[in-house]
């Protein structure tokens, strides 16, 4: 096998549950094939560097082989080698988020319905202007 489509790919490595979850990433300028922005239809090779945003995590990613089919978690793994920089990266903004959920004040209790309309005109207020 020399090339596969990248949105099969992106299924087979199991970084999505669905082809049309892989392929609404794409189309969402949510993955990136050696820099530049790809198709769902773009074929891609072995050693080829991914970039592919889920959530609050970007995950680079290399190409090792290649697969149009799904399987287990195992041998999903052997399709690509992530990057040491963004392990740590992942990591380090991970730290950061869980240190900041702490100093985030939450409410004790869903706002009534008075609280409710008065957001809602202040959010009013902020859209007009």
């Amino acid at each position: 096998m020399d090339k596969v489509r990248i949105d099969k790919w992106l299924w087979a490595a199991r970084f999505f549950k669905t082809r049309n979850l892989a392929k609404t990433a794409i189309e969402g300028g949510k993955v990136h094939l050696n820099g530049n922005r790809a198709k769902p239809s773009k074929e891609i090779e072995t050693g080829a560097k991914l970039t592919l945003r889920r959530g609050y995590d970007e995950v680079e990613v290399e190409v090792i082989a290649l697969s149009d089919k799904r399987g287990g978690a195992p041998q999903a793994a052997l399709l690509y080698n992530e990057t040491q920089a963004s392990i740590t990266k992942r990591e380090t903004y991970a730290a950061q988020r869980k240190a900041m959920g702490e100093a985030v004040i939450k409410p004790s209790s869903k706002p009534n319905s008075k609280q409710r309309r008065q957001l809602q005109d202040v959010k009013r207020l902020l859209i007009d202007d």
